[in-house]
């Protein structure tokens, strides 16, 4: 019988442990899978980790990695899928937003023959301003990328355990899982789902974190930020010939049309101080899109890991 792993970054979830392992169960039994759920602590600072050594020790597939703090969502990501020991891995979120119920459809299509299974969410719970944001990024990174990528998909996923070995493999500090897995090919198929609903608690992602995943998306996996300084460059150029060549035939048709050359034209301080700014601006501009691959490169070359293991009880 094959096995599926599962592997669920936890901050902070404690009322929504209990509903999720029976969830999560009934859906390997309806899939007639064995199974074994990795659940990673990642920082928590209410009862969660507790709760999850209680699974422990009534369920012999249920297993922990206790990181020694923080790492982020993909830093936990990437600690559980270190440990996992399965044909198979699912990685979801522990708040119930990602519904078990789709679990027995995943497993089927990865029989089926393909490699990874994606999720999208078909509903969202987000302000408009955040939702068109969150749309025009996808879009975005699909152009600067050239991979496809969907407003909602999520790291609710499974992967074969050949894609896995491939996935461990890529040694980017800053993990953009979906993209990475995207990049890998072999054989996709998408999946939609509702947003489930959490009991307790509220969504861990704020738009600094957003705003810095993106980031990693953009930066990670695309080169025409630093094409686009170039060809901003060579526009601004072209602008500049042309306005020399202005200044130069000015006088020149003056003096052919015997026009008074000492007639004084406006002296275009708006016009000066406007290409100073704009120049500025565009420096600017240029300089932090080079640091964000210079700060990216320094992190690399540190060789720290992407997370740090507490202790751990894995199962049997």
């Amino acid at each position: 019988m094959k096995k599926i792993a599962f592997v669920f970054p936890v901050y902070n979830e404690e009322g929504n442990l209990e509903i999720l392992h029976k969830e999560v169960k009934l859906a390997c039994e309806k899939a007639q899978v064995t199974y074994e759920m990795i659940f990673v602590n990642n920082g928590s600072c209410d009862n969660s980790l507790e709760i999850i050594k209680k699974f422990k020790h009534s369920d012999s597939h249920v297993g922990y990695v206790n990181l020694s703090r923080n790492f982020g969502h993909q830093g936990a990501l990437c600690a559980g899928l270190t440990k996992v020991r399965a044909d198979a891995v699912i990685t979801m979120d522990a708040d119930l937003e990602h519904p078990p119920s789709l679990i027995p459809e995943m497993i089927q299509l990865w029989q089926e023959g393909y490699d990874v299974v994606y999720t999208t969410k078909e509903n969202h719970h987000l302000p408009f301003f955040k939702y068109k944001l969150t749309q025009f990024y996808y879009w975005l990174l699909s152009k600067l990328s050239g991979f496809t990528f969907h407003f909602g998909q999520s790291d609710f996923r499974l992967i074969d355990n050949k894609v896995l070995q491939a996935l461990l493999l890529m040694p980017e500090y800053h993990k953009f899982l979906r993209a990475q897995i995207t990049w890998l090919g072999f054989r996709q198929k998408g999946l939609s789902y509702h947003i489930g609903q959490r009991i307790t608690g509220l969504s861990k992602f704020s738009f600094k974190n957003l705003f810095s995943f993106g980031l990693d998306g953009i930066f990670g996996f695309s080169h025409y930020p630093l094409r686009l300084i170039s060809l901003t460059g060579f526009i601004l150029a072209g602008f500049s010939l042309l306005y020399m060549l202005k200044e130069i035939l000015i006088p020149f048709f003056l003096k052919i049309t015997n026009i008074d050359p000492n007639i004084e034209l406006p002296p275009g301080w708006l016009t000066l101080a406007g290409a100073v700014f704009f120049m500025g601006s565009f420096q600017l501009i240029a300089l932090g899109i080079i640091g964000e691959y210079i700060a990216r490169i320094f992190d690399q070359t540190k060789n720290r890991p992407n997370f740090v293991i507490k202790d751990m009880d894995l199962s049997q």
